[in-house]
């Protein structure tokens, strides 16, 4: 065999599993065509978060945009060709494709063949565009070319209320954008509780922001200064620019992956099991093309496991899995929705017996020293195996919407992957007054009431 780990794709995924290659001993080889780093570098976290700080900052569109490519420069920096070939990684800049080699997947690569004990497939995804009547004739941006803009336009329609919609919306508006943000959901971030949406869309409005929900975009046509869309009962909106946020599209139709027999999903992405292994022997999945969590840190965590399953496991009981319910994720709108596991809805339907404890940020002492209350701490508990809700239970999910809840959900993200009673985090001592203080205040309800408030059962959505 040429190697231990043979990489397709070079994003976080890819690179996480030629690190954890080398961690382990191995030898890894990495196929992909271009810079190293993926969106999350070049399109995605590194420049979106880079502008909507900027934004908060209160610098112009010119600086902001200017300090989201040196950002994106210094962080690229890290993940070059050369940088890996450094830590003990081969690198071939190029186009691979899967084989399958004997019974087992390689990768066919300027000539040569890269055999391997595993394969991990982490292609990636790009942009969808949707296909609306007229989109293709006009000029449109979408996250792959958004940061090209070297001037600010006057006006601008998002189409796509989802997270990358939401924080891209709030940030241009401060730079004096007039945006108009397209749903055609009834509410904007679908995904998340309807507490949540709501106070992003009342954030978006407050901000600037016009939010048109239940709404679609039939048609688009070019117009005098810019495009034109049809809304159909709500209308027409014409903008200089319009950019296109409605999604992902899996990478898998290129580098050869269906000629080689991999198996597909109705949606395009791979099939693959919870150890993230496909159908070809030796072929392993990680990143947004296993159609699962598309966040950096899941595929960082998915190329780990992928490595681990290939090089360590001995049988099915050694196996890693990878478990969503386990990860967590973050809307950078202002304030922040921070997320894991499962909502109050799913876990009403899915859960026997699962409680909520909730506290609205107007009774979180930090919150009101900050003149921040929009928003509220909400953990789902259900029963353990042969221990019910003893000790409080364990978390299943939970939502906390503030300033700072990307970082107050860390410690809640702990208890989950440690399976930890949720006792264990109302028993830890929180300085106060922090924002994580509210985290205890909030678990301390499954055991007693806390300033009127105790645990609930978890409710259906309406």
């Amino acid at each position: 065999m040429d190697t231990d780990i043979a990489i397709l794709g070079g994003g976080a995924a890819g690179l996480s599993a030629a690190r954890e290659a080398r961690r382990l001993g191995g030898r890894a080889v990495i196929v992909n065509k271009g810079p190293l780093g993926g969106d999350c570098t070049f399109t995605g976290c590194v420049p979106s978060k880079s502008v909507i700080e900027a934004s908060l900052a209160g610098l112009g569109f010119d600086a902001a945009f200017e300090r989201a490519r040196s950002v994106v420069a210094r962080i690229a920096s890290t993940e070059t060709a050369d940088r890996l070939r450094e830590e003990g990684a081969e690198v071939i800049d190029d186009e691979g494709r899967l084989v399958v080699v004997d019974g087992r997947g390689a990768i066919e690569v300027g000539g040569r063949t890269v055999t391997s004990k595993g394969l991990v497939i982490a292609t990636g995804s790009r942009p969808f565009v949707p296909p609306i009547p007229g989109l293709d004739q006009v000029d449109h941006l979408t996250t792959d070319d958004l940061w090209a803009l070297r001037e600010a336009p006057a006006s601008l329609v998002v189409i796509g209320g989802g997270a990358i919609g939401c924080e891209l919306s709030q940030a241009l508006v401060r730079f004096g954008i007039e945006v108009t943000l397209v749903e055609m959901a009834p509410r904007v971030l679908i995904k998340e509780e309807p507490a949540a949406s709501e106070i992003a869309a009342t954030a978006l409005a407050s901000a600037g922001v016009k939010v048109l929900t239940g709404t679609a975009v039939q048609s688009v046509a070019p117009a005098a200064g810019g495009v034109s869309l049809d809304l159909g009962d709500a209308g027409s909106i014409t903008a200089e620019q319009v950019l296109v946020a409605v999604g992902r599209r899996p990478n898998t139709d290129r580098g050869g992956l269906t000629e080689a027999g991999l198996e597909l999903l109705p949606n395009g992405y791979i099939t693959n099991d919870d150890d993230l292994s496909t159908n070809i022997a030796g072929v392993h999945v990680a990143g947004d093309v296993s159609g699962r969590l598309q966040f950096t840190h899941a595929a960082d965590h998915m190329g780990r496991i992928a490595v681990n399953n290939i090089l360590k496991a001995r049988g099915p009981l050694r196996r890693q899995e990878f478990k969503a319910g386990e990860v967590p994720w973050v809307t950078f709108v202002t304030p922040e929705i921070a997320r894991i596991g499962m909502s109050e809805d799913e876990a009403a339907r899915e859960v026997d017996g699962a409680m909520v404890a909730e506290l609205p940020l107007d009774e979180h002492d930090r919150a009101l020293t900050a003149d921040a209350t929009d928003g509220f701490i909400k953990i789902i508990a259900g029963p353990r195996r042969g221990l019910g809700m003893a000790g409080g239970g364990r978390i299943i999910g939970a939502t906390i919407v503030a300033e700072r809840a990307g970082e107050m959900m860390a410690e809640v993200a702990l208890a989950v992957t440690l399976d930890a009673f949720t006792g264990r985090l109302a028993q830890s001592v929180h300085a106060y007054p922090t924002w994580s203080y509210g985290v205890a205040k909030a678990v301390g309800q499954f055991f007693t009431e806390v300033e009127g408030r105790t645990a609930r059962p978890a409710r259906r959505d309406p």
